[in-house]
């Protein structure tokens, strides 16, 4: 077992987080809207309104998070994005998308899945990673996946290419894991997550823990393991219904068990507030603030509370597409969902 002394040469205090995430209105430019809203002398009031309403401008994909597969390894209880295809797009077509994308706008994709590793053993991933770096420039390119199928060949492969690698980790105890639905058989979750913490260091790729909130890990205090692997940021949601993945009769999870209250999930919040790098997502803040691709390359609407796909951007384009997404850029803004995320920019000691 690794332990948290091996990783001291790397693990030091976050001293300069806040430097490094500023707040969403420094990353994005001051609202100028109330000065563009102020009439002008002589103009009349009606016409301004007129031309106020008539002005839609279309959304920009800026951040966009393509589950490009459902099929996972893992067996989490409370999964909102559950194996109900085994489909995945040809490279090429998947390239093609991702090509609109960045026409559109896109500067950030996520890869998510599923378990994104599990297709080709994590090439089919990372030629789609080395694409976007280099043949797309974004300036960010991140996955996020519960790490028990990298190797650490892929890092050798890849790792040059990718900015943040998500690990999903909900529990310090393999028990409660277990009880998630995270074990693997003589497979440790922990054990292997501290494994990818140094090799994210040795390859200089930005690390990131994603841990939902839960029935069952609620009440856990996992303040010193987090502030050890030092992650640049601790994304921690709490747990979401949506029909027909997670709840309803056409569901493959019944995840109700798992939920908690706002109450308890602020309880926990309080709990960890000394953590820098905490970046909280409430059921609220996270239900519409995400533009969500599926397996087919369809916006995913959650606003009626399910995942409800647009046509495909492969179809129709992305300006078509991204008009039944359900977007709601605002809270996109408000919960930081624009934030330093190139690891050229992160300056990080590694």
């Amino acid at each position: 077992m690794i332990k948290f002394t091996a990783l001291r040469p790397f693990l030091q205090p976050a001293t300069s987080l806040t430097s490094l995430f500023p707040s969403p209105e420094y990353l994005v430019g001051k609202h100028d809207g109330a000065e563009r809203g102020q009439q002008q002398v002589g103009e009349d009031p009606k016409e301004s309104q007129e031309e106020d309403e008539d002005e839609v401008l279309p959304t920009t994909p800026t951040s966009v998070n393509y589950h490009f597969t459902r099929q996972c390894n893992y067996k989490c209880g409370f999964c909102f994005h559950t194996a109900k295809t085994s489909f995945v797009l040809p490279l090429e077509e998947a390239k093609r998308g991702l090509q609109l994308l960045k026409q559109a706008g896109m500067e950030k994709i996520n890869f998510s899945g599923g378990e994104p590793f599990l297709q080709d053993r994590g090439e089919y991933l990372g030629k789609l990673v080395k694409f976007c770096k280099v043949e797309l420039g974004l300036p960010s390119v991140s996955i996020v996946s519960n790490g028990s199928l990298i190797r650490e060949r892929w890092f050798r492969d890849y790792g040059e290419y990718l900015d943040i690698l998500a690990i999903s980790c909900d529990s310090f105890d393999e028990q409660v894991n277990v009880l998630i639905g995270r074990g693997q058989g003589k497979k440790n979750h922990v054990e292997n997550l501290q494994k990818l913490r140094m090799w994210c260091r040795d390859y200089r790729v930005a690390f990131k823990i994603n841990s939902v909130i839960n029935r069952f890990n609620v009440e856990e205090d996992m303040n010193e393991q987090i502030k050890a692997l030092n992650p640049v940021r601790w994304k921690v949601f709490q747990c979401l219904l949506i029909e027909g993945e997670n709840s309803g009769e056409d569901a493959l999870r019944e995840a109700e068990r798992f939920v908690i209250s706002d109450k308890e999930f602020e309880g926990f919040l309080e709990r960890h507030k000394d953590v820098s790098c905490l970046v909280p997502e409430s059921n609220q803040k996270m239900k519409n603030s995400y533009l969500i691709l599926d397996e087919y390359m369809r916006f995913l609407n959650c606003t009626s509370g399910r995942k409800d796909p647009s046509k495909s951007i492969l179809d129709v384009g992305v300006e078509e597409a991204i008009k039944f997404s359900g977007f709601d850029e605002k809270m996109f803004l408000k919960r930081g969902g624009k934030y330093v995320w190139s690891k050229a920019d992160l300056k990080l000691d590694w």
